[in-house]
């Protein structure tokens, strides 16, 4: 049984990768991402020196702060090896998840650069090794609007396939989000606007990645059929 997973695996990445579409869009879509990654740290060293507004949050100002950066962070990951898991049996997940991802992440920066602010009233600085990777290990407080952490897993959720994985994912979301508010790491706007944005970018990106004619048309032949298969039948035109 092992075997014949192993080998299941295999075949799918080697379909994707002897398709010239696929190949394409795995191969451009990551090394963008890792680019985005290398200039995180130079990003958010430049918003730390600059001033930012304290807003007046009602509903924040109602809950009393507490370190809750071991669950959030958790949950976090565990979410994001959940997705990793499902993409390795279907690279369409990872190919989508990336390509969105860098759009989000140049949304995002164009949001902070616009949107200064200042960390919230009774603010707890996150703590976690990991994602000093991406912020040059150095204690960051204002990259605010939009939220990431919520982004992050909002884009999960829209790239998951199957409705039960989708279903595990929306509680995170809504847990996450509100673990966020307890430690007063974003505002209330930060939280609420990251799903929004995340969904208007995963549409954009999905006719970006499937804009052509021919793709439009097989897209409006398959109009109700599920998410996965939408893109598989995609995919096998390309092929």
């Amino acid at each position: 049984m092992h075997d014949i997973l192993i080998s299941s695996i295999k075949d799918t990445w080697k379909e994707t990768w002897n398709s010239s579409f696929k190949r394409q869009r795995l191969i451009i879509g990551t090394v963008s991402m890792l680019l985005v990654v290398f200039l995180m740290p130079h990003f958010f060293g430049y918003i730390e020196k600059r001033n930012g507004v304290v807003l007046n949050d009602w509903l924040l100002a109602q809950i009393p702060p507490h370190n809750v950066s071991v669950l959030i962070f958790a949950i976090i990951w565990g979410m994001i090896l959940f997705a990793l898991i499902r993409a390795i049996y279907s690279p369409s997940i990872y190919i989508i998840y990336c390509w969105t991802l860098i759009f989000v992440s140049i949304a995002r920066f164009t949001c902070i650069i616009l949107v200064p602010l200042a960390p919230p009233v009774g603010f707890i600085p996150l703590t976690d090794p990991i994602t000093g990777i991406f912020y040059g290990h150095a204690l960051i407080t204002k990259d605010l609007f939009f939220s990431g952490h919520t982004a992050t897993l909002t884009l999960i959720v829209l790239c998951l396939e199957r409705r039960t994985d989708k279903l595990i994912a929306v509680l995170a979301v809504i847990v996450v989000a509100f673990l966020l508010m307890v430690q007063h790491v974003h505002y209330t706007v930060d939280i609420l606007a990251a799903p929004v944005i995340v969904y208007g970018l995963y549409r954009a990106t999905r006719h970006f990645l499937y804009k052509t004619k021919r793709d439009r048309k097989q897209l409006a032949k398959v109009v109700n059929m599920p998410q996965e298969e939408v893109l598989a039948k995609v995919y096998s035109e390309r092929k």
